[in-house]
């Protein structure tokens, strides 16, 4: 059994922490909001108030074998990502290694848009990273001192690279159903798969101070995604558009627009090669609560 520490206990957090918990360990969930300890304590979780941009603070995280930083910064800009995902990550880091018997394992919770554009080919974690945005170059960076900063404490530390993470609550089927939809790829995880692979590469020596891209089997085509999702669901086929079409309308956002530009396949053999068995291998298993649901008569929009 091993104490496991879950700074920044949201949407992966919490299904890791149940994870966790389900298999024999103990399991402290960090937020910093008294609402969000109800949301901890609901999942079975022992809530621990701390914040990790305020070092005063975390002298309240318990001891820990392992500890998993997840911590978000909201969807705000590059300055808040960096206060969050690399003063907050050092301040978790600082704080454990100044303990008499600090954490055996430190998993970081990055994203796949540190690759940047690729065309549409394929990248694995032997791809040099190309941030293209201010955040993705800060995520860059939070990587490295999770793997680097970390081992200098004494604390092994392994970067998982998620892909885009859908689930309970995040399918977005309207996007999807309803279009217009633009071309391109998708790089997806199921949010219990994200949590499961974390919780798989922090036992025993997976990936010690390494990175493991956390992608499910298939890449998907999105036009072919969403005419297969609407068939599904029993309605017709949304409108497409292409990246030019979308370009040319003037209500995208500067970071829309490099999002429209960049362009990958996500390759997940590493993952795979390690032992880690997916409960959702693609997203046809994954989209198949969503999809009853809404042929249930669930307002697509809610699902």
């Amino acid at each position: 059994m091993a104490r496991t520490v879950i700074v920044g206990c949201g949407y992966v957090g919490l299904e890791l922490g149940r994870q966790l918990r389900d298999a024999g360990h103990e399991v402290a969930g960090v937020r910093r909001s008294e609402s969000g300890l109800d949301t901890v304590a609901d999942a079975g979780l022992d809530p621990v108030r701390a914040d990790a941009t305020d070092p005063d603070s975390l002298d309240a995280l318990p001891d820990a074998n392992w500890v998993v930083f997840a911590a978000s910064s909201g969807g705000r800009g590059a300055d808040a990502a960096r206060e969050v995902y690399v003063d907050g990550l050092r301040n978790v880091i600082d704080e454990y290694g100044d303990r008499a018997a600090p954490p055996d394992r430190l998993v970081y919770t990055s994203s796949t848009g540190v690759y940047g554009d690729h065309d549409g080919d394929f990248v694995d974690e032997s791809t040099p990273i190309e941030p293209t945005t201010e955040k993705t170059e800060v995520l860059a960076e939070a990587e490295r001192i999770a793997r680097e900063e970390a081992g200098a404490v004494g604390v092994d530390g392994t970067v998982a690279r998620f892909a885009g993470l859908y689930g309970p609550d995040r399918y977005r089927l309207d996007r999807y159903i309803e279009g217009p939809v633009t071309e391109g790829y998708l790089n997806m995880v199921h949010r219990d798969d994200a949590a499961g692979a974390v919780g798989f590469l922090l036992d025993a020596d997976r990936a010690r101070d390494d990175v493991v891209l956390v992608a499910d089997d298939e890449p998907a085509d999105k036009w072919a995604f969403a005419d297969w999702l609407a068939e599904q669901c029993g309605v017709a086929e949304p409108p497409k558009r292409t990246i030019e079409e979308r370009l040319a309308e003037s209500d995208l956002s500067d970071a829309a627009r490099r999002r429209l530009q960049t362009s990958k396949r996500c390759d997940n053999g590493r993952l795979r090669e390690l032992g880690y068995e997916f409960a959702y291998p693609t997203f046809r298993e994954g989209y198949r609560d969503a999809i009853e649901a809404f042929r249930a008569g669930a307002d697509a929009s809610e699902i």
